[in-house]
């Protein structure tokens, strides 16, 4: 359960804020989406590695 303290007088737009940013750092949403659609083992390797390949991608056109 997610618990946001408010401070008396604060706003009740930025209780919401932090409410939206603590969900979305939990990943609720986020496995649902997953959970939706199965995906075999060797899919979930390939798109590990394309996504590490264009992250060493990035990096190295940093320096």
């Amino acid at each position: 359960m997610i618990i946001v303290p408010i401070k008396e007088g604060e706003n009740i737009e930025r209780a919401l804020k932090k409410f939206k940013r603590k969900f979305e750092k939990t990943g609720a949403v986020k496995e649902l989406r997953e959970r939706q659609v199965y995906k075999k083992p060797t899919v979930k390797r390939r798109e590990e590695r394309i996504k590490a390949r264009y992250i060493q991608h990035l990096r190295d056109m940093e320096e």
